[in-house]
């Protein structure tokens, strides 16, 4: 069986079925996903580094579809939000608000022992929950169950806080913690006992980061091949974080100085990537 590499070094089975199911949830019909898959069987190596087979696959499902191409490549594209963190939590409010929630992030919560900074609070139906976002750009790395166990005793001391203060209103409806890579297993398990949302890269299987994504068609701007690097950096220190934003405010590259060709290559390519129907 052939062998590829991860970024640890770890030596892995290429799964044929895992890679076209990736394919598939892209977007890929199955045509394309064996037409593919048999470009890439014809190159690959013993020990080739599993980034490498996502490259070929990527550049092969661009000159099919800019559209499914960039929902490929979406998990690289969560990951590459950072260096900070603050433009994975502006996703966080967004998917939120897409399902109704009135957000604020940075927000100094009271609790019974002391005052805790949380990333960000959403309310709804009179019912207000408070999450942490934690992102990590190396796909390797999990949320241990470090995390959650922090994270529930800072919500237990502003439960405490809110449910004996008789003058707090709406109800405090508990905490979310969501990362932009995955959680360990432990992690998971202590989530279901605590009572804590756990919303990772892959889950819950119903619910997952990747689904509200593209259910909602909120792609980050990060999966966009025609925008450079920088580029992508300056819109996120301006609070720019969605595909959907460019395409409804083109002014936006055109004050960053980008070449009028180039804008529109780059919104076409958002506009492919979300639809029309989702752009507000």
């Amino acid at each position: 069986m052939l062998k590829t590499q991860k970024k640890s070094g770890e030596l892995v089975t290429f799964d044929t079925k895992k890679f076209k199911r990736s394919l598939h949830r892209a977007g890929a019909g199955t045509h394309d996903q064996e037409d593919i898959l048999r470009h890439v069987m014809e190159k690959v190596y013993e020990g080739i580094p599993t980034h490498r087979v996502y490259q070929m696959a990527y550049s092969l499902l661009r000159k099919r579809s800019q559209r499914i191409a960039g929902r490929y490549r979406l998990k690289r594209a969560i990951l590459d939000m950072g260096p900070t963190g603050y433009p994975f939590e502006l996703l966080v409010c967004e998917l939120l608000r897409n399902q109704g929630y009135q957000v604020e992030t940075g927000v100094m919560v009271q609790g019974h022992c002391i005052r805790h900074e949380v990333d960000v609070v959403a309310e709804r139906d009179n019912r207000k929950i408070i999450i942490e976002c934690k992102f990590h750009s190396d796909a390797g790395r999990k949320s241990d169950v470090k995390v959650p166990l922090y994270i529930h005793s800072r919500f237990m001391d502003i439960r405490k806080r809110w449910e004996n203060d008789p003058d707090n209103n709406p109800e405090f409806a508990g905490g979310w913690i969501v990362t932009s890579t995955r959680f360990s297993e432990d992690a998971m398990n202590f989530g279901k006992c605590a009572g804590l949302n756990l919303i990772s890269w892959d889950y819950p299987k119903q619910g997952s980061l990747r689904e509200k994504i593209d259910f909602s068609g909120l792609h980050p701007i990060t999966a966009l091949h025609n925008l450079t690097k920088k580029d992508k950096q300056t819109l996120m220190e301006k609070r720019v974080v969605l595909c959907r934003d460019i395409v409804n405010n083109p002014f936006l590259l055109e004050h960053m100085g980008i070449p009028v060709k180039k804008q529109a290559k780059i919104i076409n390519e958002a506009k492919e990537l979300i639809s029309l129907s989702e752009i507000n």
